[in-house]
């Protein structure tokens, strides 16, 4: 068989015999001629079928076979995999690609059910259900390339900047951040695990041990029973951390660097089939990124008439839309950090202001939602005890992490934030199911 060749090097491929493989998108069976739409990973290019429909009894070999080619493609249905090798011709009339083949030979991989279960009108819910032949879709496809591209560009960010990239594990002793939200699992036996709800503990043990700067990109787990459209029980963090800092505010410009420098990659290589296919423009944020302290956002958000009904002092999902609706208007952004948070709110290990007592941490949101929480970290081992004491933890069960403070550690900070947030709110989608691989909430752990 010949060498396979993709959709897209078609173009630029001299007229002659290839071959490609994909799936069937649709069939045109007219009475003259045969089109058969396929696509593979990379595009789709019309096939061409002059049809033969009756023989003579004393028909030759050729044209037997050119009946036996066209009852086989009249049978195609949707969805069916296959290998054509044909014609390639070069004609600017043809409106997919200006390119055709015309069919010499086809051979079936996989015959597909002629009934398909779900339609471009079908549920989410019922995708996710058959989501591998959601997937198939050409708008579906570009999501997981522009996910390639994001993170490939983070981590080039970071590669270029000496950061080192970590794995750390995902089952874990004790608890990574709280008693909340955790899965826990039967350990061989006598024990417990605990799935990591982040990577928290062991990025600032890499402070510890003398790494500097680093980052992880993987899974991370909340037993949450939130049915939102932001919301995961399993879900790929991003994460980052950094020694030697002065306050959370090295953190914050880290971070606002490296999503200048990854929605430039994505607008570079994906920008005009993301306006095709999403129908948006991919806009690469300018550096500051606006800043806004807690209790001034409350105060921007009450005078735009919305009182917050959350009784902790932090904004609500309305609220975030409210400030993030005041910062589009204001500065022309679609991110905003808002600083400053009260302990109540925080995690015990954010360090916390020595004249405000508030903590040096932020949020950041992206188009009205919250995608990052970020922090300069307590490395006093002292302090950090009595916080989380303070947080109703009991230190024995977080003595293998008070250990990593007991022999010294540099001031340090860092960021997590929600890789499917990121692409939701970027391609304009209604819920992170949409732009996630295979999501996992309360009600699905299949497919």
């Amino acid at each position: 068989m010949s060498e396979r060749a993709l959709v897209e090097q078609l173009k630029t491929l001299p007229a002659g015999t290839v071959t490609v493989s994909g799936w069937v998108e649709t069939v045109r069976d007219q009475k003259k001629v045969q089109f058969v739409i396929l696509r593979d990973e990379t595009g789709a290019v019309q096939l061409v079928n002059p049809a033969t429909r009756e023989i003579g009894e004393d028909a030759d070999d050729a044209a037997k076979a050119a009946l036996a080619l066209t009852e086989t493609i009249s049978a195609l249905a949707t969805g069916t995999f296959l290998t054509v090798t044909g014609e390639l011709k070069h004609d600017e009339r043809v409106k997919l690609g200006g390119v055709e083949i015309k069919i010499h030979s086809l051979d079936i991989a996989a015959a597909a059910n002629p009934e398909t279960p779900i339609a471009a009108d079908s549920s989410v819910d019922k995708r996710m259900d058959w989501r591998f032949l959601d997937l198939r879709q050409r708008r579906n496809n570009l999501i997981f390339r522009v996910q390639t591209t994001l993170e490939h560009a983070m981590r080039t960010y970071w590669i270029e900047r000496d950061y080192i990239e970590v794995h750390s594990p995902k089952l874990m002793a004790s608890p990574s951040e709280s008693n909340a939200e955790l899965f826990s699992l039967e350990y061989f036996g006598d024990q417990t695990a605990y799935l990591a709800q982040s990577p928290q503990f062991f990025k600032q043990m890499a402070q510890v041990a003398g790494f500097g700067k680093i980052f992880e990109i993987a899974p991370a787990f909340r037993a949450d029973p939130s049915f939102t459209s932001r919301h995961a029980t399993e879900f790929t963090s991003i994460d980052a951390e950094i020694s030697w800092i002065d306050s959370h505010e090295d953190v914050a410009r880290m971070q606002e660097e490296l999503i200048q420098f990854a929605f430039q990659a994505v607008k570079d290589k994906h920008g005009a089939e993301i306006e095709e296919l999403f129908g948006l423009e991919v806009q690469v944020p300018s550096i500051p990124f606006p800043r806004i302290p807690l209790a001034e956002a409350r105060d921007i958000v009450a005078s735009r008439g919305y009182e917050i009904p959350r009784t902790d002092g932090d904004l609500d999902p309305e609220g975030e839309r409210q400030i993030a609706a005041h910062v589009q208007e204001t500065y022309g952004h679609q991110f905003v950090f808002i600083t400053d948070y009260h302990p109540e709110i925080r995690a015990f290990y954010h360090m916390r202001d020595e004249e405000t007592g508030l903590t040096k941490s932020y949020d950041l949101l992206f188009k009205g939602v919250e995608i990052t929480t970020g922090a300069q970290r307590e490395h006093r081992v002292d302090v950090l005890i009595e916080q989380a004491k303070e947080k109703g933890l009991d230190p024995e069960h977080l003595d293998f992490y008070f250990d990593f403070f007991r022999f010294g550690a540099p001031p340090h900070g860092g960021f997590g934030m929600g890789l499917a947030r990121v692409l939701m709110l970027m391609l304009g989608e209604s819920s992170i199911r949409e732009v996630t691989y295979l999501f996992r909430g309360p009600t699905r752990l299949a497919p």
